[in-house]
C-alpha cells in the first residue's frame, strides 16, 4: 500500500477509534468509578493485552536502552497528562465546552512546526483547520449550567498544548521517529499508567470493579481508544507528518456524536449535520492535500 495512503488511514483510525471513549467510559463513570480509576483500569489492561500481544504473536522485544527509556517517559506523561487534565476541565467549564477548546490542538501543532521545524502552512491547511474547528464548535451545544471558569479553561488549554507536544515529539524527535512503532507503543501506554498509579497513592485509593459488565467496558476501554488508538496515530504521524495527523484528529468528535446518536439517543440537529459537513471537507482537503505532497515534504 502507498505509504501516504497508509499514513491517512491509520489517521482516520487513530481518530475514529479515539473518539469511541464516551461509549466505554461514560457507563463507568455513571457506575460511581472515578476519573483516576477508569484512567488507571484503561491503561493496566493496555499494558496486559498489549504486552501478551506484543510478546507472544509478533515476537517484539521489549528491550530498550536509558536513553530510549528517557525520551518515551516524557512523551508518555504528556499523553497521559492530555487524559487527566481534559477530565479535570470537566469540574469547571462543563464536557461540551472543554472538548471544545480542546481541539485547538492541532492550531498549536502547526504553529510549533511552522515556529520551531520551519513547516511551511499552506492555504489548504489553514482553511482545512478553520472549517474543521468551525465545524467542531458547531457540534456542541452551549450548556447552560456551565460557565467559563478561568482556571477550567488553562486546564483545558493545558491539555491540548501536552497532546500538541506528543505529536510533534514523536514525528521530530529522531530516535523515536527510527524506532519500532509497536514497542514505542507499548511503553507510552506502560509509563502513562504511573500517573494513575502516582494519583491513586500507589493504589490504595483504587475503586474495585463489582460485576461482569464493569469489566467489559473497561477492557473495550482499553483495547478500542487506546491500544488502537496509540499505535495508529504513531504509524501516522511518521508518515504523513503532525500537522496532517492533528488535522484527522477532527474525526474524534465526531465519532463521539455520531455514537451519541445511534446509542445513547441524542437528537441529530441541523447544527449537527452541518458541523460534521464542515469536518467531512476539512479531512478531504487534507486527505486531498497529503495524497499530492511529495514523500519527502511529507517527511520532513
Amino acid at each position: 500500500m502507498n505509504e501516504k495512503i497508509k499514513g491517512i488511514l491509520n489517521g482516520v483510525i487513530a481518530s475514529t477509534s479515539y473518539g469511541m471513549n464516551p461509549l466505554f467510559a461514560l457507563p463507568l463513570f455513571a457506575a460511581g468509578i472515578g476519573t483516576n480509576s477508569v484512567l488507571f483500569y484503561r491503561y493496566a489492561f493496555a499494558v496486559i493485552i498489549y504486552g501478551i500481544w506484543l510478546k507472544l504473536f509478533k515476537k517484539i522485544s521489549l528491550r530498550i536502552d536509558i536513553k530510549e527509556c528517557t525520551i518515551l517517559f516524557v512523551l508518555a506523561i504528556l499523553f497521559s497528562l492530555s487524559s487527566l487534565t481534559l477530565f479535570e476541565s470537566f469540574k469547571y467549564i462543563g464536557a461540551s465546552i472543554a472538548c471544545t477548546i480542546l481541539f485547538i490542538y492541532p492550531i498549536i501543532v502547526t504553529i510549533i512546526m511552522a515556529a520551531f521545524f520551519k513547516e511551511k502552512i499552506s492555504k489548504t491547511v489553514i482553511i482545512a483547520i478553520c472549517l474543521t474547528l468551525t465545524g467542531i464548535v458547531a457540534l456542541y451545544k452551549n450548556d447552560p449550567n456551565a460557565t467559563l471558569n478561568t482556571y477550567g479553561i488553562v486546564v483545558v488549554l493545558l491539555s491540548a498544548l501536552a497532546y500538541a507536544l506528543y505529536i510533534v515529539g514523536v514525528k521530530n524527535i529522531k530516535l523515536v521517529n527510527e524506532m519500532n512503532k509497536d514497542k514505542m507503543s507499548f511503553y507510552i501506554m506502560f509509563f502513562g499508567l504511573l500517573v494513575y498509579i502516582w494519583n491513586l497513592e500507589f493504589c490504595t485509593e483504587l475503586q474495585i470493579l463489582d460485576t461482569p459488565k464493569l469489566w467489559l467496558y473497561t477492557i473495550g476501554l482499553s483495547i478500542f481508544p487506546t491500544i488502537i488508538s496509540i499505535e495508529t496515530i504513531n504509524v501516522s504521524i511518521q508518515l504523513i507528518g503532525s500537522t496532517f495527523t492533528a488535522i484527522l484528529g477532527a474525526l474524534e468528535p465526531l465519532t463521539a456524536i455520531l455514537f451519541g446518536v445511534l446509542i445513547f439517543h441524542e437528537s441529530l440537529t441541523g447544527r449537527i449535520i452541518l458541523g460534521m459537513t464542515l469536518i467531512f471537507i476539512g479531512v478531504l482537503m487534507i486527505v486531498a492535500k497529503a495524497k499530492n505532497t511529495p514523500a519527502n515534504k511529507i517527511r520532513a
